[in-house]
Order: structure tokens, then sequence, then C-alpha cells
């Protein structure tokens, strides 16, 4: 009679309304967790509370650590860390984990492991260069209301060239631009291939990276909703960038802040947001790189919104990317988003859709493709692209041993600039009647790259050659 009478209590009021000691152990951590950090638990059992005396995981004979939660019931959510946000649980490649979830209505005792750190690399030393750095480890996002793991890429010349300001790139999933160890499949070598080409001559470019929220990526990298894979969030992600992400770069950082010098980058559904970002805030991000994009996800919503726009008083720069047999629909589906921005307004001459019949929907496709993605999107500041566009700036004797003589006589501005290979300027000067006789006697031997202004405020530049 007992019996039935608990199973009928049970049926009505449910199990999960019993309050019962939880007891988690931790059977296993990773093997780069410093030895002299504890680990701590937090979650609603005890109000999130970070860093409490009551919630480290005590160490056992065994090795192992445990906890015993008193008088919890139903439904609880929780995390590890190390005593604080800044080193919260991730997973096994150092990415974003969700908070866990446990009902306990399914037992008094809970085994649980941790497979990584989000503030320490996985696998060994990390394999981002010395120029790029974490931001933050919880940038709070007031739009979502969320933390993220923000990522920093600073040129080779930030620390010297102390008055120059950089354009920006914001890029998604930030987990794989910079680092093996915390990439899905692969890092994309963002700053391995923009340290290349500045120490070519290339001006060089600050790069934001923004690790994506794990189980939230689909719902923030689309403002409209798949019925069988979410979305919807899009709008409130784009805000964080352009309202509170970008002022705080802007606001600590040396950047060219106008919509020209501002870019969105991604891939896959990356690409799919950063697609929305330069459509619905032109004049906050005037470029796009579109690797791979799921347009497939929202086609209509897509070019119903394209075509609601008007760019012609905001020009775009687009680069679309994708392999040819990524899938049945991708080349069409970006043929006919960058018909969309043509027809709205968008000159043809800055928007360039590239195929590859060996690409794929893969890390190691977009990081093959990226450095000429970069340079489509930023031609005045990319040397070799200046050098074709800028017939009215000449140098000559070049290669030259002593001097050379500057010519622009269509130049805008009088003002002139030799920048060495590393991006730092070694001469300023100005042109008398469009012309200019430089003594490169003091200047090491070299390449070097001479910079002046032409219309529209663009920046062109020649190579210089001091033997």
């Amino acid at each position: 009679m007992k019996n039935f009478t608990f199973l009928i209590f049970s049926i009505c009021f449910g199990l999960s309304s019993f309050a019962i000691d939880l007891t988690i152990t931790l059977t296993s951590i990773p093997t780069n967790t410093p030895v002299s950090d504890q680990i701590y638990i937090c979650g609603t059992f005890n109000n999130w509370a970070v860093g409490s005396s009551t919630a480290i995981m005590q160490v056992q004979q065994n090795g192992t650590r445990q906890i015993v939660l008193t008088n919890v019931s139903g439904t609880i959510e929780f995390k590890f860390n190390r005593g604080n946000w800044d080193t919260p649980e991730g997973t096994a490649q150092s990415g974003y984990l969700p908070n866990r979830t446990y009902n306990t209505a399914n037992g008094s005792t809970l085994d649980l492991t941790i497979a990584g750190w989000e503030d320490l690399p996985a696998g060994g030393m990390s394999t981002a260069n010395g120029n790029v750095q974490i931001l933050s480890t919880n940038f709070f996002m007031p739009e979502l209301n969320r933390y993220r793991k923000i990522w920093l890429y600073l040129p080779s010349d930030y620390a010297t060239a102390t008055t120059k300001n950089y354009p920006v790139l914001y890029m998604h999933d930030g987990q794989n631009l910079f680092d093996q160890n915390t990439s899905f499949s692969g890092e994309w070598q963002v700053d391995e291939t923009l340290a290349a080409l500045q120490s070519q001559g290339n001006y060089g470019a600050i790069v934001v990276g923004i690790d994506n929220g794990g189980s939230e990526r689909i719902n923030e990298y689309s403002p409209w909703v798949n019925a069988q894979y979410g979305g919807g969030q899009g709008d409130e992600y784009i805000d964080f960038i352009k309202n509170t992400l970008k002022p705080y770069i802007d606001a600590n950082y040396r950047t060219k802040t106008d919509a020209q010098n501002t870019a969105l980058f991604g891939s896959s559904m990356g690409a799919l947001i950063s697609l929305y970002g330069v459509a619905a805030y032109p004049q906050t991000f005037g470029k796009a790189g579109i690797f791979s994009p799921s347009i497939w996800f929202a086609k209509t919503d897509v070019l119903n919104f394209i075509n609601s726009k008007n760019f012609a008083n905001t020009p775009l720069r687009l680069y679309f990317l994708g392999g040819t047999t990524e899938s049945t629909s991708m080349v069409g589906d970006m043929q006919d988003a960058k018909n969309a921005f043509i027809n709205k307004g968008v000159s043809a001459q800055t928007v360039n859709l590239v195929t590859h019949a060996d690409g794929q929907h893969s890390e190691w496709y977009w990081k093959r493709e990226f450095g000429a993605g970069y340079k489509y999107l930023f031609p005045v500041l990319t040397s070799e692209i200046k050098e074709l566009d800028n017939p009215n700036l000449t140098i000559y004797p070049n290669p030259t041993k002593d001097s050379f003589k500057i010519e622009c006589f269509q130049c805008a501005q009088k003002d002139f600039s030799v920048v060495s290979a590393e991006g730092k300027i070694v001469l300023k000067g100005k042109l008398e009647n469009g012309q200019a006789i430089i003594d490169a006697g003091k200047f090491k031997k070299g390449i070097y790259f001479v910079e002046v202004a032409h219309e529209k405020g663009a920046v062109y530049s020649t190579k210089l050659v001091v033997e």
C-alpha cells in the first residue's frame, strides 16, 4: 500500500520535486590544468557564485575531485571554472562550452569529465603568432545577454608606427582563425597570412575574432529562422558588433573607423551573417568576405532583404568565394545574391565572385583563399594591387642607389610617405608641383613603398628598390 501511495504521489507531483544530496565527481581533467589551481563549480544552486570556498571540487585519495550539493531539486544548470569567469571549462579544442544541465530525478550521483579550458590552448603550444592576443575570455554581449571570447590580431608595426591607423576586419568563428589548438578542423592562419603580406609591403590590418557561441552559433548567425535548424538572433549579434564591440575597439586601438575600412568576414553561416550585416548597415560595414555562404538557409529572405535596400549612395565591396562542387546550389546562390546587390546599386566592379573546382566546405580551403579575399577587399592598402591602379605615380630611377624622383601630377594633395617593407614610415614630405627629389643615401638597402594620396582619398603606392 505504501508503494502504491508513493507511485501516485510521484505521478502527481514528480520525483524531481524532492530535494536530494547530489554527489558530483570529476573523473578526469585536462592535462594542462595548472597544478596550483582549484576547480570550482557554480550554478543555479548557488546563484552562480564564482570563486566561493564552498564550491571547490575537493581532491580525493584516488585523484578524482568531488563535491556534494545538498538540498537540490529539479533541473539544475552549472559550469566548472578555476575561480573566475576568465577561466571557464571549454571543449577539447578550447572552444566555448554551453552550461551543463542535470535533472536531479535521474539520480544522486553524477560522474563527469572536463575536456578543456577556454583560456588554455589545447594539445600543447598555441600556433598563434606573437601578434595575436586574447582581448577577453568573457566579453559581455548586452544585446544577447551572453559572454564571449574575443581574439585580437595587431599588425607587426602597431607598436612602432604610433601615428598609424588601421582598417579592421571583424571575423566570426574566432576559434578557427589563428590557433590550431582551438580550431574545429584546422585554422585559417589569418595571422601568418597578414604578417607575410605586410612583410611584402601591405599596409596592415587589425583583426577582431569573435568566438562562435557553440550551440547558439546557428541562432546568432542568421536573423531569419529556418524551421528545421533555428536562427533568429542575427539582428542582436550584428548589433553587438556594431553598437558594442566596434565602439570599444575604435576607442582603445588605432583604427580607421569609417565603413570603407571596416569589413565583416566569415564562412558558411558566418558568411551568411556577414552578408546580412553589410546589407543591413552599409554605413558601418563597407566590405564583406563571404566564403561558402549558407544562403540556402533562408534564400528567399536573403534576396528579399537585399532587394529592399538601395546601395547607390553607400558603396560596398564584396568578395564571394565557393567551390563548384560544395553543393548543388552554392554557385547559383552566390550568383543570385551578387546580382541582387548589383541591381540595388552596388557597382559590378566592386563585387567579385570566385569559384574553384577543388573548393570544399572546409577550413583548409578558406585558409588558402583568405589572402586573396583580403587583398580584394582592401586594394588601396595592398601594394601589388595599388601599383596596377596608379599609372599617374612614377618613381625613377628605380632601383636606385643615391637619389630618386617622385612624380604624381594628378595627386589630390602634396603629402607623400616612404614606407619600409615592414610597414614603418621612414620619411614624410610634400610634393612641389607634383614632384620631389629624394636622397636615398640614408636608406638601408631593401624594398620600400612610396605612398601618395589620389582622388576620393585613396592612397596609392609604388614599389621602390634601394640597392
